[in-house]
């Protein structure tokens, strides 16, 4: 039996300065350091006393400000995995999203969606998958019952596919839509070993 709590790290700088993310390294907003705490302490209400926990994060700042508060709260350190970064934006990251409307190229109805470039120098949603999996695979392989995963909103959504086990060639329509400062909660049973999807986007 396992259950993986993937958590969006709350608000951000680059979210009120109205700037383009990814791998821009904004930090958390003071509303954003105490979102952290109220998820930590929503996670702390939901895995058992005494029960051992993993953590894990992306390394930019504001997931890894999260990751910090949470480790805290359960007495443990996160381990820092830049597969779990958000998307790179390329020429736009911290460019106000006028710079974003200007040269977005939006990606086809029908065709290669995973492997368009929309803005320049932009990861690809192929590249997106491949890491995010990878980083989703090693995670896994721990006999953890409870692992907690903090990440992006973008990255969030190959994080359920990798879960859930959907070839990443079929991701070019799927988005699973969260707020930031969310948690989404999956479990593995240990009779019948589904993945399911408990709750999604759920906000303390």
């Amino acid at each position: 039996m396992r259950t993986l709590y993937v958590v969006t790290h709350p608000e951000a700088a680059h979210h009120v300065e109205g700037v383009v993310g990814g791998w821009h390294d904004s930090r958390l907003t003071g509303a954003g350091v105490k979102a952290a705490g109220e998820i930590a302490g929503a996670l702390r209400d939901v895995v058992p006393a005494g029960a051992g926990v993993e953590l894990y994060s992306s390394d930019l700042r504001r997931t890894a400000e999260t990751a910090e508060v949470v480790g805290v709260r359960f007495g443990v350190r996160p381990v820092f995995d830049g597969r779990l970064r958000e998307r790179s934006f390329g020429e736009v990251e911290g460019k106000p999203k006028s710079e974003w409307d200007r040269v977005f190229v939006p990606p086809p109805v029908v065709g290669d969606r995973m492997g368009h470039v929309d803005v320049p120098g932009a990861e690809t949603r192929a590249a997106v998958a491949r890491r995010v999996y990878a980083a989703v695979d090693e995670i896994l392989e721990s006999g953890a019952e409870h692992q907690i995963l903090v990440t992006h909103g973008f990255a969030m959504t190959y994080v359920v596919a990798a879960w859930i086990g959907m070839p990443p060639e079929s991701l070019g329509h799927v988005v699973f839509k969260v707020r930031s400062g969310s948690i989404t909660t999956l479990h593995e049973d240990d009779v019948y070993g589904g993945r399911l999807v408990m709750r999604l986007g759920a906000v303390p």
